[in-house]
């Protein structure tokens, strides 16, 4: 189905009076040819969703592109989507608490411009840098706000998580990813479609988008941004531990699992060959020599096919 032929009814069913984007005229210089959308997940985010809204729109407003607005209501038990219809923007709703990567997903399959923001509903991010790394992405894929510095305010039941998490993405990445999972990022529409179907549906969404870019050749650089203070609680629960530990193993198999399998059976295999040295001594073959070489072939193998699945799904 054409998009002039969805728009419409979508826009109909959801009460929206227009699609949120500015009144056409000419960029101002430096914006000539580029267009945005922008994607706001929001889940119970009412005190804060207005005026991310108003922010979004007073920066883009200042550079003449064509641009548009996209709230994901994340099933919310508050007003956030009754606030939101009555800005003027495009809503559109999982109805049930699906995940913030679900939201994305849905509003970047509503998105109708060349480039993509994603930024989040409860404040903590500016919009005024939305201009300028949409500038940026023009030479780029995908342009990721750093929050850096500004990370120190971070829970630190949350820090060695996130470090670990970190660590291991830049070691899978083979290079430094300062930001894995900052919310604040734009983007090519058409570099990020292809890898849409491997999105997952949580918070890990932005984790993963950023490892399926770095490892696949594609242009991605960091800007330093602020990061404010949340307007609202927080959604991250205790048992997102569990999703922490499968997000790992996933990024493990899925981006380069060469990178661990081959590292690890090379460890078994050293220990095997010290073991034998050692055996030889003692003219006794044991257990654990055979149980070590044999490991190291079955990691090696299993790397192999991971990494056969892996270039299947990464595959253009």
């Amino acid at each position: 189905m054409s998009r002039e032929a969805l728009t419409p009814l979508s826009d109909a069913r959801l009460g929206a009076p227009h699609r949120g984007h500015a009144v056409a005229r000419t960029p101002v210089e430096g914006f000539e040819g580029l267009s945005l959308s922008v994607v706001i997940p929001a889940f119970n985010e009412e005190g804060a969703v207005r005026q991310t809204i108003e922010d979004v729109r007073k920066e883009m407003d200042a550079t003449g592109v064509p641009y548009e607005i996209i709230v994901i209501d994340d099933g919310s038990s508050d007003r956030t989507m009754e606030i939101a219809r009555s800005t003027g923007v495009v809503v559109d709703s999982n109805q049930v608490n699906t995940g913030y990567g679900a939201s994305l997903k849905r509003g970047i399959r509503h998105a109708q411009y060349e480039y993509v923001a994603i930024i989040d509903a409860d404040g903590t991010y500016p919009a005024r840098y939305l201009p300028a790394m949409l500038k940026m992405c023009r030479d780029q894929d995908m342009v990721v706000g750093d929050r850096g510095a500004a990370m120190k305010n971070v829970p630190w039941i949350r820090k060695p998580a996130k470090w670990v998490l970190n660590s291991f993405a830049s070691f899978l990445a083979e290079r430094r990813l300062n930001d894995l999972n900052s919310g604040l990022r734009v983007f090519r529409k058409a570099e990020l479609v292809p890898f849409v179907p491997l999105l997952p549906q949580k918070f890990s969404f932005t984790t993963t988008i950023t490892l399926c870019m770095s490892c696949n050749g594609k242009r991605m650089i960091y800007t330093p941004i602020e990061y404010g203070k949340r307007v609202g609680k927080s959604k991250i629960r205790p048992v997102d531990f569990l999703n922490f530990v499968i997000l790992v193993l996933r990024m493990t198999v899925l981006f380069n699992p060469l990178r661990v399998f081959i590292p690890l059976g090379l460890a078994l295999m050293t220990v095997g060959v010290l073991k034998f040295v050692y055996d030889l001594f003692l003219d006794n073959l044991s257990e654990t020599t055979i149980f070590a070489f044999l490991s190291a072939l079955i990691i090696w193998s299993l790397g192999l096919i991971a990494d056969m699945i892996s270039r299947l799904h990464l595959r253009p």
